[in-house]
């Protein structure tokens, strides 16, 4: 009796009332897989919509982990990790589908850069307009300015000079950091570099686990061979906790990863700015 083979790809997807988007994401991923082999997990973070369960009576070989609560998606991701094999992990939103390309073809990408610790694609809006996936880590008058402007005026300079929006993303090349929205992740990089940090409930992760694998050595690696369209907020539309989270998880990045004393002096008042900025983005969308 012979052990099966170990599939070429794990694929987790976090859910949390994802309705019938997560049904598309399903059909699209079957359709993008190419000759590769796939594991695939949902990890049901207590959706109350039955979206879950739709799904698994129309993709009935998806493996689905339901939690009994909503524990965040950085745990949750650690949870479809931890219960796969395969020695890469697509990390795939439920309102992701996939445009052009085949996962094969990301995994040949994935082969032929064995430093790349994660790959991301290019990823579209609905309207088929690019979506700023990789980009830059702010740096202090960047990220304030793309805090409180962005929301108001998108095309700010600071904005454009974080999201790196003169790149017209044709191309391949190393950037700072990916959204977890769609990504490729070795794990082999994981192993050395541990699994995502559990203290970021939803947002930001991707830029923690992107630092530290560039801190480790490895390349974090946009490229074009796959296209994403990524509807985006889902989960979290109109929601004024999701907002506050968000600017938690950046003043948690800050405290981790920006060290010294002047950094410390500066937590205070960046922690005020970071509410005043969660508070009026809120007001500004009608969120509750």
């Amino acid at each position: 009796m012979t052990d099966e083979p170990r599939p070429d790809l794990a694929v987790v997807i976090v859910n949390y009332n994802a309705g019938d988007y997560l049904v598309r994401c399903l059909a699209s991923l079957e359709d993008a897989v190419g000759d590769a082999s796939a594991e695939i997990v949902v990890v049901d973070n207590d959706s109350r919509d039955g979206s879950a369960q739709r799904a698994l009576r129309s993709h009935p070989r998806v493996r689905l982990m339901p939690n009994d609560t909503n524990r965040g998606f950085a745990a949750a991701v650690n949870q479809g990790i931890r219960a796969t094999t395969a020695p890469f992990v697509l990390l795939l939103n439920p309102d992701a589908e996939f445009v052009s390309g085949t996962l094969d073809g990301l995994l040949k990408v994935a082969r032929d850069r064995p430093g790349a610790g994660a790959i991301g694609p290019l990823v579209r809006e609905p309207d088929g307009s690019i979506y700023p996936s990789a980009r830059k880590v702010p740096s202090i008058a960047e990220g304030l300015g793309h805090s409180f402007l962005g929301p108001f005026w998108p095309g700010n300079p600071f904005t454009r000079s974080y999201t790196m929006a003169g790149w017209d993303r044709r191309s391949e090349r190393p950037v700072e950091w990916l959204s977890g929205a769609c990504v490729l992740l070795s794990r082999s990089a994981l192993d050395e570099v541990g699994l995502f940090d559990e203290r970021f409930f939803m947002y930001v992760e991707d830029v923690d686990m992107c630092q530290r694998l560039r801190a480790a050595g490895w390349e974090v690696l946009f490229s074009p061979e796959l296209e994403v369209m990524h509807a985006g907020g889902v989960s979290t539309r109109g929601s004024k906790r999701m907002t506050l989270e968000h600017s938690k998880s950046i003043y948690r990045f800050l405290v981790k990863h920006r060290t010294g004393p002047v950094w410390t002096a500066l937590r205070p008042p960046a922690w005020l700015a970071l509410r005043a900025r969660a508070a009026l983005v809120s007001w500004r969308r009608g969120e509750r």
